[in-house]
């Protein structure tokens, strides 16, 4: 995986582009089949995912419990919108801190890059402070932990 790469744009946009050597169709089940995604998403080290739903459809929601080794956790939970298997997933979700932060309209691409897959996962928050805000939670150095982990995960995987 190469280094993510944050993007601002407009008042109120976050785009993270991460590159993997693995096809789209295996970087796109990695994000719909909880049996993987337990794996990989786990956030910063010493962190787990004892819960992992996820529906891959249409109105099809999803849930995603973190806990660290002292028992304290945060857990994302959302609809899936549009979904184009191995391409394209657009949801809305919502992190519990623990209350709830405001909807977080998701976007990500699968898009092929050579052998490989460039994602392209654009945020929109409802405004540049919420933004702010959830990029001040540390939440790119987790997503980055997690992708390297993805990576690693899918070189073991047949596409």
């Amino acid at each position: 995986m190469t280094a993510l790469k944050l993007e601002l744009a407009g008042e109120a946009q976050a785009i993270i582009t991460p590159r993997f050597a693995a096809p789209p169709a295996l970087v796109y089940r990695a994000h719909v089949e909880p049996e993987l995604i337990r794996r990989w998403c786990l956030g910063p080290d010493g962190w787990q995912t004892p819960e992992c739903r996820f529906d891959a459809r249409p109105g099809g929601t999803f849930l995603f419990r973190w806990q660290n080794a002292e028992g304290h956790g945060f857990h994302a939970a959302g609809e899936i919108l549009e979904i184009d298997p191995g391409q394209r997933i657009l949801h809305v979700e919502r992190m519990y801190l623990p209350d709830p932060t405001p909807d977080n309209r998701v976007e990500t691409l699968f898009l092929p890059e050579g052998s490989g897959t460039l994602m392209r996962m654009t945020m929109t928050l409802p405004n540049a402070e919420v933004r702010a805000a959830m990029l001040a939670t540390g939440m790119t150095e987790g997503m980055e932990a997690s992708y390297q982990r993805m990576e690693t995960l899918l070189g073991g995987i047949d596409a």
